[in-house]
């Protein structure tokens, strides 16, 4: 059976992204299952996991704003800056101030060119960066262009504080824990995340693997494709256009049509049949799903 769709997942702490992913493909028997952007095992929170032919769409899901409470714990900086890595340094934080934290983090909103940590998937000269790191190298790493649309201080507890944020896709909130840490001269690491949105998908509407695994019909629980791209503007197809598409031909674009680069194109009863990209006074098919 064709499956085509996303799962909601709320992954608990301790596991990988991968894990996840494997535990559900092999006890639901599924051949396409993955993910659409991971979370580090100390994480928890939105996981989204792309079924069947959505892991085609899972480049443009992964592009949508995150949004994450990150728990910080000021006076420890370690090797892959949360705290599940070797500790490098301890320095006093006794002294830091509700204030300071609050100035410091004016200089993190907005857009930012940031280093990715050594312990992360990013690669450099086709090699991942933990993999080097693994091997006991460090090398320069070159900054990546994220932005931090907000960045609230939402609990005090020191030496740990508690920040809810909005970034961009490819932001590391470890390496903002440890950004800051060193703005303000203390060191820090993250000691707790939780991704509480990914896109449209948010964790109050998440399940736990064990529900899916538990319930009557895991495929209830399936969010369709067309609700999943919100930031991609939409077109409607009539038949003629939707078997021209199908057959991978190009159609006309309509007066009132989007002028964005890509749409996603929906059949007469609205469901995603491709993703289209504009071509002049066409939409050329880029990524076609026939129905089952």
């Amino acid at each position: 059976m064709n499956h085509f769709g996303f799962l909601n997942i709320n992954k608990p702490a301790g596991v990988t992204s991968h894990d996840v992913v494997a535990q559900l493909r092999r006890t639901l028997r599924l051949r396409k299952l993955g993910h659409a952007g991971t979370l580090d095992p100390l994480a928890t929170g939105v996981l989204v996991l792309c079924v069947g032919q959505a892991t085609r769409l899972s480049e443009y899901v992964m592009r949508g704003d995150k949004r994450y409470r990150a728990s910080i714990h000021a006076g420890v900086s370690t090797e892959t800056y949360d705290a599940e890595g070797e500790v490098l340094s301890r320095r006093d934080a006794s002294g830091l101030q509700r204030q300071a934290v609050m100035e410091a983090l004016d200089s993190f909103r907005g857009d930012q060119q940031q280093l990715p940590p050594m312990y992360s998937a990013v690669k450099q000269d086709g090699r991942k960066l933990y993999e080097l790191a693994r091997a006991g190298k460090t090398v320069a790493r070159r900054p990546r262009s994220v932005t931090i649309h907000t960045l609230e201080l939402v609990d005090w507890t020191p030496p740990t504080f508690t920040l809810d944020m909005t970034c961009s896709a490819g932001t590391y909130v470890r390496s903002l824990a440890h950004d800051l840490g060193e703005a303000l001269e203390t060191g820090a690491c993250l000691a707790a995340l939780t991704r509480t949105a990914s896109g449209t998908f948010r964790l109050q509407d998440a399940v736990t693997p064990e529900d899916v695994l538990a319930g009557p019909d895991w495929r209830s629980l399936l969010v369709p494709p067309s609700l999943a791209l919100p930031q991609m503007p939409q077109i409607r197809l009539d038949e003629v256009a939707r078997d021209r598409l199908l057959q991978g031909q190009t159609v006309a674009r309509r007066a009132g049509d989007p002028s964005s680069a890509l749409a996603q194109a929906l059949g007469p009863t609205g469901s995603l049949l491709a993703i289209v990209e504009r071509k002049g006074s066409l939409w050329q098919p880029r990524k076609v799903f026939p129905p089952p």
